[in-house]
């Protein structure tokens, strides 16, 4: 923590949508788990933001590590307790960052309880996510990351090829863009989604442990899309030698993935996948 900061307090605090929940990772330390209504939303380490607790929070990690040296500009759509910008700055210092998150009582909590004040270069945008987004300019980000959550489902509002156009638009040539989305059997909505983003992208992989690619249980997946070759090699490599050994699915196999899954617009009816209760205890 920084000087000045107090010892965050475990408790039950009001937000602007509702309640969330710190806890203490009683494993370390230094590390806090923020809840909301009982689904984790964010883990962060007060004293080493290198390190991620979230299998899906490292293999999006895997992908930035992976991009070219030197700090990067991003924006992430999607706050929580900022892990993504923590471990950016700690990685590639000078990195600078937007963060845009409706819940405005949640980013003063973070700030006051998560010590937030300490990420350097780091501006958050208190609105939802496609507002937001219309307020950062065309062609300044290197990392976009789309990492929004109702609970445990993400806005299909922020799935659209019309959201991802502006995604597009925000992104310099060679930028990158990270989505987290969550799925379960039959992985409709992940198939979709990919259709989607494989729309306005170019080179687009997936990452997934294989048991939630093989829709065998409710979990988290990585979408990595870019209009610049994306380091598949590597990146299939380290997404294989972590603890889970995903999976990184691009070219003909994620083809075979899509199978004719229709890209969502405005205005489709669509309903995000909602885990099961058992997921979360």
């Amino acid at each position: 923590m920084t000087r000045g900061q107090r010892e965050p307090a475990p408790g039950v605090y009001p937000v602007t949508f509702g309640e969330v929940e710190l806890l203490r990772d009683l494993d370390r330390q230094d590390g806090w788990v923020l809840s909301k209504d009982g689904v984790p939303q964010s883990y962060v380490d007060l004293k080493d933001p290198t390190f991620l607790e979230f299998e899906y929070v490292r293999l999006m990690a895997d992908v930035i590590d992976l991009l070219d040296e030197g700090p990067l500009s991003c924006l992430h759509v999607g706050g929580g307790a900022c892990s993504i910008p923590r471990y950016v700055s700690a990685t590639r210092p000078g990195s600078r960052h937007i963060v845009v998150e409706p819940d405005g009582l949640l980013v003063n909590l973070v700030r006051e309880q998560l010590d937030l004040r300490s990420v350097p270069r780091l501006k958050v945008i208190v609105e939802g996510g496609r507002t937001g987004t219309g307020k950062v300019w065309d062609d300044t980000a290197d990392l976009v990351v789309l990492d929004a959550f109702t609970g445990a489902t993400m806005p299909v509002e922020l799935a659209t090829t019309e959201y991802m156009g502006d995604l597009a638009r925000v992104l310099r040539p060679e930028g990158t863009l990270l989505v987290n989305l969550a799925d379960g059997k039959g992985l409709a909505f992940a198939r979709r989604l990919v259709a989607t983003v494989t729309e306005t992208f170019r080179h687009v992989a997936l990452l997934a442990e294989p048991g939630v690619l093989r829709g065998r249980r409710f979990g988290n997946l990585i979408v990595a899309a870019s209009r610049a070759e994306l380091p598949l090699d590597p990146l299939t490599r380290r997404a294989a030698g972590g603890l889970t050994q995903a999976r990184c699915v691009h070219g003909e196999a994620l083809t075979n993935f899509v199978a004719g899954a229709a890209p969502i617009r405005d205005g489709d009816h669509v309903l995000a996948p909602v885990p099961p209760p058992a997921v979360f205890g």
